[in-house]
């Protein structure tokens, strides 16, 4: 058991609330951001979460700006502690050929997606640094390492994520820190839920396990990744898409 403070971004998805499941029962001071708590009835996730037996807390705060990162990290680690672990996992995709993609929808995606990474980060990396301990996983997708029709924001946000990935591995890897990716394929949530039935089909036909992943599927590997025992596995992306798109 650890108590590490570990914090999530967008944490109360479909994804995010495995993740913070996971390490809330491994013991983890667990903590997610969220965008607007009454919208999106944080409380009412967070109670949901106590009543399984998982303490969670949350703050709010909006990942595109560089400001409002500094200032959660400020709330985060007065309340909680020294952040150890940080899984960057925020994210929203505003989907459109690029002949009719707006700079409005590009703007929002890569901000979101792609520079909350930095915003966040940055605000946590040099007290890992100075501990000798860091843990941070960036959420990518499969869409990253093959691109998308209609995507081509996203997917240019996601395969960003792997090349800061990388670059941070190597500038912490002295300092006890480690850096990794998880690329998703499609996952049963709420955004996959909005697919077109018709589309869906055509995604699960491409698919070898015949099947959408879930969220356990995914947040197992964060756990994996943020324990302290995998120390070596750095600079690293791991996919987790039953097959769809496979390298080494």
């Amino acid at each position: 058991m650890t108590n590490r403070v570990a914090l999530v971004t967008g944490g109360n998805g479909g994804i995010g609330t495995e993740v913070c499941r996971y390490l809330a029962a491994l013991g983890y001071k667990v903590v997610s951001t969220c965008m607007d708590a009454q919208k999106e009835d944080i409380a009412g996730w967070q109670e949901s979460l106590q009543a399984e037996g998982y303490s969670v807390g949350w703050v709010e705060c909006d990942v595109s700006s560089f400001d409002a990162c500094a200032n959660m990290a400020e709330r985060v680690e007065a309340e909680f502690g020294p952040v150890d672990v940080l899984v960057n996992l925020a994210g929203i995709t505003r989907d459109a050929f690029i002949h009719k993609l707006s700079k409005d929808d590009w703007d929002a995606v890569v901000n979101v997606n792609l520079n909350s990474a930095f915003n966040v980060t940055r605000q946590f990396i040099e007290g890992m640094r100075q501990r000798g301990f860091g843990r941070i996983v960036n959420i990518s997708s499969v869409n990253g390492q093959t691109g998308q029709f209609g995507q081509s924001n996203y997917s240019a946000a996601k395969a960003g994520l792997h090349g800061f990935s990388m670059a941070l591995a190597k500038e912490g890897a002295r300092k006890g820190i480690t850096v990794n990716t998880v690329s998703p394929g499609y996952i049963d949530t709420s955004m996959t839920a909005a697919i077109a039935d018709e589309v869906k089909e055509q995604i699960l036909a491409q698919v070898p396990a015949g099947r959408m992943g879930r969220p356990d599927e995914i947040a197992r590997v964060v756990a994996f990744l943020v324990a302290d025992e995998s120390e070596y596995i750095n600079g690293a992306n791991i996919p987790v898409n039953g097959a769809l798109f496979t390298s080494f």
